[in-house]
């Protein structure tokens, strides 16, 4: 299976946290920290680290402020937020404690013993997940209260292929060159299609995806919940794993094929314009990583409007 580059990038370790906030997380979690094993994935710049107390009490926390990401501080806001509404049965670790000082913020989440799936994709853990996921979309359907729904989010930022359309890169490559103003009349309309009542993660991948031993699997990094069809985690799953069986997939899951030709349309719109743009702060890896994806992404599109999209015979 082909895949784009691990998201990763550079982190915070817990060591350079500063002493009051080390301080704060020992006060919240009732025991001294003795030792502390950072974690590398994701794209966060911010601190994810597995803390072992001195009662023996495991801890996973992550922690930012807004001089290493202006943005991060109010997606860990929004995490806690989350965390704190899903039910027992959704797949996510447990929020225990929550800090916010208006600079650092901290989250103490139940630890989780696991591995993410390997890159690239192999099938076990495909259907592993996938399975994961679909029993996700029911146990979090109805979605609970106060959360915006998924067209309402991404609306601002699903507009990439007519930004691309107002002034074409000379890099954009020879099939979406060709189709520019259809992909753009397409991203217009994804918000028709995903409507519905289960809460969203909106960011799953594998590095957000824990698999234990005992064959559970845990859902984290909740920053960008939001409320749709059930099928549009599947989806944006699949754009990342580029497995030729995705399509069946999907369908096996009731997803539209219009609707999911659409999502897909806006989605790698999205990654085509945003990783032409400058990094942010504390994120140097992230654009290499849209390009990757949204190279696979656009491939998977293509071959599915080839093989007789509504939105290519039109």
């Amino acid at each position: 299976m082909a895949s784009p580059p691990p998201a990763a990038g550079p982190r915070l370790a817990w060591a350079a946290l500063p002493a009051s906030v080390r301080s704060a997380v020992e006060a919240r979690a009732g025991a001294a920290v003795v030792r502390a094993r950072d974690q590398r994935g994701g794209f966060s710049p911010g601190v994810a680290a597995r803390l072992l107390l001195e009662d023996g009490r495991r801890l996973f926390v992550k922690a930012v402020a807004p001089s290493i990401n202006p943005v991060s501080p109010d997606l860990h806001r929004g995490e806690a937020r989350t965390l704190a509404a899903l039910p027992a049965t959704a797949p996510a670790p447990r929020l225990l404690w929550s800090y916010d000082d208006g600079d650092w913020v901290v989250l103490g989440i139940e630890d989780v013993e696991g591995r993410t799936p390997a890159l690239p994709w192999r099938r076990d853990d495909l259907d592993r997940v996938v399975a994961a996921v679909a029993a996700m979309a029911r146990a979090l359907t109805p979605a609970p209260e106060g959360f915006p729904a998924v067209a309402e989010k991404m609306d601002a930022a699903f507009t990439g292929w007519r930004t691309l359309a107002a002034d074409p890169p000379p890099d954009l490559g020879p099939w979406e060159s060709r189709r520019l103003d259809r992909l753009a009349a397409v991203e217009e309309s994804w918000s028709d299609h995903v409507a519905g009542d289960t809460l969203l993660h909106l960011d799953l991948r594998a590095d957000n995806v824990l698999l234990d031993r005992s064959g559970g699997v845990h859902v984290v990094d909740w920053a960008h919940a939001c409320v749709g069809a059930p099928w549009v985690d599947l989806a944006l799953l699949l754009a990342e794993v580029d497995d030729p069986a995705a399509d069946e997939i999907l369908a096996d899951a009731g997803a539209p094929r219009e609707g999911v030709d659409a999502l897909l349309c806006a989605f790698a719109g999205l990654l085509a314009e945003h990783c032409r743009r400058p990094s942010p702060p504390g994120l140097p890896t992230i654009r290499a990583y849209q390009r990757a994806y949204a190279e696979s992404t656009i491939g998977w599109l293509a071959r599915r409007w080839e093989s007789g999209s509504v939105w290519a015979l039109e």
